[in-house]
């Protein structure tokens, strides 16, 4: 391998020759070999970092404070990078100390490299364009690493709320489905009242639908961004109007509804927006596990489990007993929510460990947010499509848990009283006998009455039905 001498403030560097990153990155890489991911396993930080910088030039070249030459270079190497190019040139670990230094500089030094290309000049002759003087212009690591990830934040919201909308339509869709069937209803794993399978489902459909609203909540507080910060927040080398003018700016090219800060000191070292979204994401993991753990228990058996819906069979689940297969995918979902979970304590002790004018952990916070929002987005659309919508319902034994349940007798209160409903009570608890029988055998109603009573209309709608019929 052939490689270019560069120099940073530690000294000379060798750099390979085909490198379009420079002597800060090279030393990165070979400071930071921790979790083996590189920032382009992200390419929505690369998008992101493109914007900044694509923004900042445009803001400099109007301030009369970069010339056209290098300002159209920077665009194009930015352009590039939009375009999905050279991201296998953002090498550095996402997990870094620096507090977000190396990734910045390895954007610098990419934009730079790729201009310096462009305007005919070779890679690192930075007289002509250089990584920190042009590129870095008016900006700070300080500013451009928060307003980086809040970016990537957004992009990954995005996506986890499509994923969790489509999730939440595909148990709508079920809860549609099996609207019809009766089934038993149960408490702290102990037989409740009569609904149907149909309630069930929707119920979970529901519970998402409100954690989406959360997740859009939690976004509207990310789009506030300290661009023009620079340092710790007082603007120090960048030019006034420069804040506003780069904000509006990056609001132009990305779309998004960005806001300046109100006080850039504040936003500099607030890392509180994050752990709002950690919380919210924890919250939603926590919610989707328990379903998850409901269609575990719901599904158990086949033969001496609940086994009141099939889940789809996805693989063979025993190298060593025939014809087994696990819940494999809820499974999966679970343990999801159990990474999510841990690394809510990790953004929460990140965020309380900055000190002063700036918190350095924002790499950690910014590898546990995107690990959860990128497991969370494929795990919501894995577990509609490989688990949730071939989901099947056991009529047949739905209905029979009701009929021998004893708890049926809190559904026929409203008939036959609570004197008779305990009468009945007692007497299934004697004999074994079900429910459903003793009443008609009783004469307290006819079988034509119990099933009124016990259709799922009625069960939906939670009222007794004029039957007609008087108390006996």
């Amino acid at each position: 391998m052939n490689f270019r001498k560069e120099h940073d403030c530690i000294g000379p560097k060798q750099v390979p020759e085909e490198a379009f990153y420079g002597a800060q990155t090279q030393r990165a890489f070979e400071n930071f070999h921790i979790t083996g991911i590189p920032i382009s396993h992200y390419p929505h930080i690369i998008y992101a970092l493109a914007n900044i910088k694509k923004a900042a030039a445009i803001t400099n070249q109007a301030l009369g404070k970069l010339d056209d030459k290098k300002t159209e270079a920077i665009i194009f190497a930015c352009d590039e990078l939009l375009a999905g190019k050279y991201h296998d040139q953002f090498i550095v670990d996402i997990i870094q100390g620096g507090a977000g230094t190396s990734t910045n500089m390895n954007a610098n030094e990419v934009i730079a490299n790729i201009g310096l290309e462009k305007m005919g000049f070779k890679k690192g002759e930075y007289d002509n364009l250089h990584p920190n003087i042009h590129v870095n212009m008016a900006q700070s690591t300080n500013d451009v690493y928060p307003t980086c990830l809040r970016l990537t934040l957004i992009s990954k919201m995005n996506q986890l709320i499509d994923s969790m909308e489509y999730l939440q339509k595909s148990f709508a869709s079920k809860g549609e489905e099996f609207s019809h069937i009766l089934k038993m209803g149960r408490t702290q794993l102990q037989d409740a009242v009569p609904m149907t399978l149909g309630q069930e489902f929707i119920s979970y459909s529901v519970m998402i639908g409100e954690d989406i609203e959360r997740v859009r909540e939690a976004k509207e507080l990310i789009c506030e961004i300290n661009m023009g910060g620079t340092a710790i927040g007082t603007g120090l080398n960048a030019p006034p109007r420069y804040a506003q003018m780069v904000t509006e700016k990056l609001k132009e090219i990305t779309g998004l509804n960005l806001i300046l800060a109100p006080d850039l000191v504040e936003a500099t070292q607030d890392t509180g927006a994050y752990v709002q979204l950690s919380g919210v994401l924890k919250r939603v993991a926590v919610k989707i596990s328990k379903i998850c753990n409901d269609l575990r228990l719901l599904s158990s058996g086949p033969r001496c489990g609940l086994n009141e819906i099939n889940l789809p069979p996805m693989a063979p689940g025993s190298s060593i007993m025939p014809g087994k297969v696990n819940p494999i995918i809820p499974e999966v979902v679970n343990q999801i929510a159990f990474t999510v979970i841990g690394s809510d304590v990790t953004v929460s002790m990140a965020a309380e460990a900055g000190q002063l004018e700036l918190n350095v952990m924002e790499p950690v916070i910014a590898a546990s947010l995107l690990n959860s929002l990128t497991i969370m987005q494929r795990g919501f659309r894995t577990l509609a499509d490989r688990c949730i919508s071939g989901i099947t319902a056991n009529e047949d034994i739905c209905r029979g848990y009701v009929e021998n349940s004893i708890g049926l007798v809190t559904a026929l209160n409203p008939y036959i009283g609570y004197e008779k409903s305990t009468q009945v009570a007692n007497e299934a608890l004697r004999t074994g006998g079900s429910v459903y029988d003793i009443v008609i055998e009783k004469g307290y109603m006819s079988k034509e009455e119990l099933e009124k009573a016990l259709s799922p209309e009625n069960m939906i709608h939670c009222h007794p039905l004029n039957l007609g019929a008087t108390l006996k």
